[in-house]
């Protein structure tokens, strides 16, 4: 099958290498001409064989609205677009109808799996019309982790990337148990050990995960995490998730209070916000800040 893909950063890039690996042909665009395979959307659009599909990969909002605006001028009928990166659903059913109007398909891809997914595949939730996810299914086989799990249809347009917020509001409210944990193991002087604490969960506990693998991966690297700052962002699903909560009336005490402590995190130096600094660079490559 042959592919274009937009935006070649952590995921992108990655993305490009697995798929090619598969015996795909990928075209890649990126602004930096250092990764890119082409010098111009309109080079990648001239280069694919119509009917095409492209796969955009760049930061929600904005940036994902510029490419939607610039492909509809130059698709054709038939063609279709799949937006893989952590857009807002809402913004999915309006792309949809943009293109839509133009005879272009539209799927929404959550994906999860970060710098690790070139290895070990990537989590699949797709959302769009039977005859378009079908059609993209050699691609999502490609990305997929190996085995029966990892990629799932969850519906309409729009349902891949609120199932991918759900997942990241999940995710959000898991590393502030292990943070909060970690803290507080790290305060009582009798536990004179909290990164092999950490690790002795890794096997024959109702708490054992990949995050909690990642965790004592960053021990390792600094035992006490005494290099970062208790400062992290949030990339915006956490908020996203809160409010639709809000909206369908369904109650998430842990992944709202987790949400919060961030903010928090950006008033004090947090010793939780170590933790949750130390795994979102461990899974997906996120900046941290020095603690000096």
């Amino acid at each position: 099958m042959q592919l274009g893909l937009i935006g070649l950063g952590r995921m992108g890039g990655n993305m490009r290498e697995r798929i090619r690996r598969a015996g795909h042909t990928v075209i890649g665009y990126d602004r930096d001409p250092g990764v890119s395979d082409v010098g111009s959307l309109a080079e990648l659009v001239q280069q694919l064989q119509a009917p095409r599909v492209i796969w955009v990969m760049v930061p929600a909002g904005a940036a994902t609205q510029s490419v939607i605006d610039e492909l509809k001028e130059l698709l054709s009928p038939g063609d279709l677009v799949v937006d893989g990166g952590n857009s807002r659903w809402t913004d999915d059913e309006k792309h949809a109808v943009e293109l839509g109007i133009k005879g272009i398909g539209f799927v929404d891809a959550g994906v999860s799996g970060g710098v690790w997914g070139l290895e070990n595949g990537y989590a699949l939730m797709v959302g769009g019309d039977r005859e378009n996810v079908e059609r993209l299914q050699p691609v999502f086989q490609a990305l997929k982790p190996e085995g029966p799990y990892g990629y799932v249809h969850a519906g309409k347009v729009g349902a891949g990337h609120f199932s991918k917020m759900v997942h990241n509001g999940i995710e959000y409210a898991m590393m502030q148990a292990y943070a909060e944990g970690w803290e507080l193991l790290e305060k009582v002087p009798s536990v004179e050990n909290v990164r092999e604490v950490f690790r002795s969960w890794q096997e024959g506990t109702v708490i054992r995960s990949w995050l909690l693998d990642l965790a004592v991966g960053a021990l390792d690297d600094d035992a006490h995490l005494e290099k970062l700052r208790g400062y992290a962002e949030d990339s915006g699903e956490g908020r996203w998730t809160v409010e639709a909560a809000i909206h369908n009336a369904v109650p998430l005490p842990a992944i709202t209070a987790s949400l919060f402590a961030r903010f928090s995190s950006r008033q004090d130096d947090s010793p939780q916000m170590k933790m949750i600094a130390a795994l979102r660079n461990q899974f997906g490559g996120h900046a941290v800040e020095s603690s000096k």
